[in-house]
């Protein structure tokens, strides 16, 4: 047992705790999900590619598929096999880039475009004949069939995962605060997958009990009733007797360079994984290259993409979606107008001044759910809580009968498609935030005005209302600072299940 006045001595048979409902694998099963999890993303892309190739020669050549020719039914038969190739070489099966994040998505997109080029490179010099509607049209059904179908697999993992299923137990050394820190994250966000089973502290912190609590005659972290079992020369007993299967090493100054090497050789012979963080703060993983000087990993973090091409890919598809989007809702826009006209008196459209990129004020218009006096009821029921910088109400008083319905389903979001058309937003962005907010923003906020605000984003499909005001900031400045085309599909397709489920929206 580890006493406040010894530090050779070691915790018996100390039981990992579970820590959530359900309980995680023992050591290894959290590994072995993964292989049968890869397995079935490849027989998912396949099924995806065979379903793309025959659909094509449908919509080219006819109801009957044998009406086309023989190129074509090559091609049919060889895109099932091309396709798991060409994501296998570009990593789309690499368990670094599964799971969590959108790193996945932005490599199948790659993998559709260069698939596109050797088919098109292939068609030229043996001059096949192909036909172009037919590659249109089984690329078009094979990369966002295969985004969907992975987001559907991740979700699934991602329930088991908040039912205690397919977690990999790990051990994490630190100081007290930033390990209990950390194991209320990991517990508050179950989809990374991690089920934190015990904790090595610094060898001041058992001298003296720094800030530990003893349960059952055992150290405990505080807070989150975590099994400390010893120092961090104790981390190889520490991954034995809690059965993990990755050792997490946050920042801290006992452990430099020579002590985390040290440390990698006493877990190598267990297969046991490291992980080493560090204080970077909402960074997707495509931002981060490791560059090696002289023997030191030196972490390269990129600019996000706000300039050049990208902005100019950003536009260009938030205007063609939002065209499309205005014809597809037209005939709902107008029931939705005539039914605000008929049930209240007053204009359909609502009006208000918002702040956009680079601070520039605009007019955002949207369908009228509120009584006409709603901005002078606004002062009377607005506390001196931050989150109201938000302000949305349960049970509203200011809304009116048919305007909970088209907040509850967004309907009420659709005339924000003209604004987007008129290039003051974007589909996907931070929240539109008005001239009073952006005043007193504190510096760090300011960072959401560098793009254009959006109809829908990360705060949307997070929660949207029931978000707190620091939420809410944090998810704007995340999207960002690491925004991608591949990201705003992902948040567009999870917009649509969000509205579906009516999260946050009131």
């Amino acid at each position: 047992m580890v006493a406040a006045e010894t530090l050779t001595a070691r915790p018996a048979s100390f039981p990992p705790r579970p820590d959530s409902p359900g309980t995680p694998e023992k050591r290894g099963s959290g590994q072995r999900w993964i292989g049968r999890y890869v397995r079935g993303l490849v027989g998912l892309d396949v099924a995806i590619a065979v379903l793309a190739g025959w659909a094509a020669l449908g919509v080219v050549f006819g109801a009957v598929p044998l009406h086309a020719n023989v190129v074509h039914l090559l091609m049919a038969g060889a895109l099932p096999i091309a396709w798991p190739v060409v994501l296998a070489a570009n990593q789309c099966y690499d368990r670094r880039q599964l799971f969590v994040g959108s790193a996945e998505y932005d490599r199948v997109f790659r993998s559709g475009v260069a698939l596109a080029a050797v088919v098109a490179l292939a068609a030229y010099l043996g001059d096949l004949g192909l036909s172009r509607a037919y590659t249109v049209v089984s690329l078009t059904v094979t990369v966002p069939g295969t985004v969907l179908g992975r987001m559907a697999m991740r979700r699934v993992l991602h329930h088991g995962r908040r039912h205690g299923r397919w977690l990999r137990r790990v051990v994490v050394l630190g100081h007290v605060r930033a390990v209990a820190d950390l194991c209320r994250q990991l517990r508050r966000e179950r989809y990374h997958g991690m089920s934190v089973a015990g904790a090595c502290v610094p060898v001041a912190n058992l001298a003296r009990h720094g800030g530990l609590d003893q349960l059952d005659g055992h150290l405990v972290v505080p807070g989150v009733d975590l099994p400390v079992y010893g120092s961090f020369d104790d981390a190889a007993y520490a991954v034995e007797a809690a059965q993990a299967d990755a050792v997490i090493v946050l920042s801290c100054p006992e452990l430099d360079g020579p002590a985390v090497r040290r440390l990698a050789w006493q877990v190598e012979n267990d297969d046991t994984d490291l992980i080493l963080a560090n204080s970077l703060m909402d960074v997707s993983g495509d931002r981060i290259t490791v560059r090696p000087v002289d023997g030191l990993p030196m972490l390269q973090v990129t600019h996000p993409r706000l300039r050049g091409t990208g902005r100019l890919a950003k536009a260009l598809s938030d205007r063609i979606g939002a065209a499309l989007l205005i014809v597809l809702t037209l005939p709902l826009l107008a029931a939705a107008v005539a039914w605000i006209r008929l049930t209240s008196p007053g204009p359909a459209l609502f009006r208000q001044v918002r702040v956009g990129r680079d601070g520039r004020p605009f007019t955002m218009v949207k369908l009228r759910t509120m009584y006409l006096d709603a901005e002078r009821r606004l002062a009377g029921l607005r506390g001196d809580d931050p989150d109201n910088v938000l302000f949305k109400l349960h049970d509203d008083p200011r809304v009116t009968r048919a305007g909970r319905l088209l907040r509850a389903l967004s309907i009420d979001e659709l005339p924000q498609l003209f604004n987007v058309l008129a290039g003051h937003m974007s589909l996907v962005g931070p929240r539109p935030p008005l001239p009073d907010e952006v005043a007193r923003y504190p510096a760090d906020m300011g960072r959401r005005l560098v793009v254009r605000p959006g109809i829908t984003g990360l705060w949307q499909v997070s929660g949207r209302a029931d978000l707190s005001f620091d939420d809410a900031v944090r998810l704007d400045l995340r999207y960002v600072d690491n925004w991608s085309l591949s990201l705003d599909l992902v948040i567009l397709l999870r917009t649509v299940t969000a509205v579906l489920r009516r999260s946050g929206a009131y």
